[in-house]
Formats: structure tokens, sequence, C-alpha cells
């Protein structure tokens, strides 16, 4: 284990949380070494994984998507494998198959990609049906079967996956029950024009083509320890206000002007799942109104469905997020 490695917070200790919290930053603070800006980015991702959850990553190539997720696994030592979702590709690419072994007369096994902890599917959506609803076995019940034997997979088990927004040629849409197993929805935009200069004088300097650089990104943890921290945000304090505060954020999609479809229910239990998590790398031991309000727009984006006459007009599921919130009164300290 490269780095300073930090001591796993003890859950029967009252000081856990401020512990958990600081390994959450320390890990934020190490990825921040390879990924050049992108703070928001960074934290959504951070907060995904401390949340237990999966997140899909929307944004042009070359934003350093794929050096996001490496950074993420080394900060905690974890397994990390990719997968280039292409129109051919079949479940058993992803999930594994077995083989006949003709010296031995025997079926053997054969591990696919998805054995790891974090599972970076890049292009998800240029994958036909049958290997979608494949990985959503795997995103939903942490499971792979093969010829009809079922194996669990090690936790932590994450899958972050990658679409492009422009390019929808040869794309397949992702199925509403799939993009409802993502936690969040990332999006990642381009660099400021003083990130911009510092990410080209990294990747330029001293270095030969364009190798992903993950070299400055210490392993501070184990994966055993990020179960702990997933935890330990589990059980953070959420007071009945902050509650009803998300359950009304999330059922005011369905009722809103303009919105062909809701969030269901599942959206309100990501949202206090992923406020619980950005409460933690905060530092505190109880959710907040304004964590929920931070966490509604990547829990929420991809569980509403603008209607086709305000997407005629330019507005975006964001848009209408930020004129909800707007709207839906928070509680009052």
């Amino acid at each position: 284990m490269t780095g300073s490695a930090m001591e796993t917070p003890s859950e029967g200790k009252p000081d856990r949380t401020q512990q958990a919290a600081d390994i959450a930053r320390a890990m934020h603070r190490e990825m921040a070494k390879a990924v050049v800006g992108q703070d928001d980015v960074l934290q959504q991702a951070l907060t995904g994984l401390i949340a237990g959850g999966h997140v899909l990553i929307e944004g042009v190539p070359g934003l350093g998507k794929t050096l996001l997720v490496r950074a993420l696994a080394k900060t905690f030592n974890g397994g990390f494998r990719r997968i280039q979702f292409t129109p051919d590709l079949m479940p058993a690419d992803v999930c594994g198959h077995t083989l006949y072994d003709p010296a031995t007369g025997q079926f053997t096994t054969r591990r696919g990609p998805v054995f790891t902890h974090l599972l970076l599917a890049d292009e998800i959506n240029r994958a036909p049906a049958k290997t979608q609803a494949a990985l959503l076995e795997v995103m939903q019940e942490g499971q792979v079967t093969i010829e009809g034997v079922s194996e669990q997979l090690a936790p932590p088990f994450m899958v972050l996956a990658t679409q492009n927004p422009i390019e929808h040629e040869g794309t397949y849409a992702l199925p509403e029950a799939q993009l409802d197993r993502f936690l969040l929805k990332i999006r990642i935009g381009y660099p400021t024009l003083e990130e911009e200069r510092r990410l080209t004088r990294q990747i330029t300097t001293h270095s030969v083509g364009e190798m992903l650089n993950v070299e400055d990104v210490a392993t501070l943890i184990k994966p055993e320890t990020v179960l702990v921290l997933q935890r330990i945000a589990a059980a953070l304090a959420v007071d009945d206000a902050v509650l009803d505060y998300a359950v009304r954020i999330v059922r005011a999609t369905r009722t809103w002007s303009g919105v062909a479809a809701g969030a269901g229910p599942r959206g309100g239990i990501a949202l206090v799942r992923a406020a619980r998590a950005a409460a933690l790398i905060a530092g505190r031991d109880h959710v907040t109104p304004d964590d929920v309000k931070r966490m509604a727009a990547p829990c929420l984006r991809h569980r509403l469905t603008p209607a086709p006459e305000l997407e005629i007009e330019g507005q975006d599921a964001d848009s209408i997020l930020a004129a909800l919130l707007e709207k839906v009164e928070a509680p009052r300290a």
C-alpha cells in the first residue's frame, strides 16, 4: 500500500463520524492530484461510492472520466476494470462464460470484468438491450449468473458508466429501469481556462503519449474501510422535517408543469442516501436541507422527462429542477 494509510474509523467510538469525514476528504484531495479541476464531479463521484450507489457520468470524450475512476480506485486500493461498450458486445463479454476443457473433460468458468470493485462501463448506451439487461442484474443484485449459477460480487462494488451527450448515431437509449438504478447522474463539462492550462502542462511535461497517470495518488485505505464509511453514512441522523423536504421535492416533479414523467419513490430514497453521504463528507453527523438541495440535481435529473415543448424551448431537467427547488419550501432550523 502506497502513501500514508489511514486508520479505519471505529464504529464504536463517538468521533467515528469525524474520522470518516477526514478519510473522505483525504480521498478527495488525492483524486484531485490526478484530475485537474472538476471539484464538484470528484465530490459527487465520492458521494456515490460512500452512499453505496452507481453513477452515470455524462460528458464529451477527453474530459478525464477514465482518469477519475482510476484515481478513485487507487485511493482505497480497489480493483478497477474498464469495458468499452460496442454494438456487438455480448452479455458473456461483461459477466463471463464457461469453457469446455478437452484435456480434463470439464467445464471451467471464466469470470468477466464485472468481478472488480469499480467497473467503468464506457459509452454504455452503445451496447444492445440484452447486454444492458445483464449489467442491470449486476447493478441491482450485486451478483452474476453464469450458466444458471449465481455468484456474489465482493463489496464494495460500483458501476460508473459514461455516455456522450452529443453523438447519438449507433447508440441505444438506456431503459428507464436501468437509469433508475443509477444513484447519481453526474455532468462533467469543459475545464476553465486556468484548469486547461494546468491540465495541458501536466500531461505534456516529461510524458510520452497520453497515458493516464495516477502515480501521485496515494492509497489511503482498504476496500473494507469503504464498507465502514458506507455504514457510518447510512446511520447519520435525518430529521423528519428534512426527510419530508426530500419527499416533497420528488413528489413535486410528478406534477410540475412541463414534466412528462416525474421521479418515482426510488428518487426520494436516492436523494436521502446521497444527502447522508454528502453530510458525512462535510463532517456533520446529521443531514441538513442544504445537503438535500445540493444533491437534488444529480439524484433526479435522470429520473424526470421534460415535455417535448420544453425541450424545444431549450429547457432541460436541470433548469426544471432549479425552478422547482425555488418553489418547494425548505424546513427552517
